[in-house]
């Protein structure tokens, strides 16, 4: 605990300092299109529904240099956040991992081994083959996801949302 304040009032203090986050969304595929994208649309609605705005997006294919254009262009964008969705699975396509564990500055492994118990519960063993991320880079939160609209929404829902605001606020301080 530092400076005697718990994590929650750091979260009452993060929202009355950032208030709304601006968010951009990278969802990397070979075969989604604006009309099919599901997954980057659930991330659209829900952070919208939640008062944050969405400044930028995109859909890359599952090409290293596509995708870390996309970390590249959006981290100096204005978006606080970057939430990719696709490409971490085990398959030879799925390289979003690789990309951003490179580029990240600072690691959340927290958010990965949160995101594979929670998704224990609803897929069970499969869910360790998620290569699920977060970290930052350029003063961005960095986050990474399967590209299952299940899986989005079980990650916006929680852990995401409930805490984006103390994480940026965190980033910048």
């Amino acid at each position: 605990m530092k400076n005697g304040k718990s994590s929650e009032e750091h979260r009452r203090q993060a929202e009355e300092e950032k208030g709304s986050i601006d968010f951009a969304i990278v969802t990397v595929s070979d075969t989604r299109t604006p009309e099919t994208d599901r997954s980057g649309q659930a991330i659209r609605e829900m952070a919208e529904a939640a008062g944050h705005q969405v400044v930028a997006s995109r859909i890359v294919p599952d090409e290293p240099e596509d995708v870390a254009a996309a970390l590249d262009d959006f981290s100096g964008s204005g978006a606080q956040v970057i939430i990719f969705n696709g490409g971490t699975g085990v398959s030879k396509r799925d390289r979003t991992y690789d990309v951003l564990s490179r580029a990240i500055e600072k690691e959340l492994p927290g958010f990965g081994e949160i995101f594979r118990m929670l998704s224990y519960d609803e897929v069970g063993a499969a869910a360790m083959l998620s290569r699920a991320t977060a970290g930052t880079y350029r003063g961005c939160a960095v986050i990474s996801l399967p590209g299952s609209t299940n899986a989005v929404r079980l990650a916006m829902e929680k852990l995401i949302l409930p805490e984006i605001q103390h994480l940026a606020w965190e980033i910048t301080r």
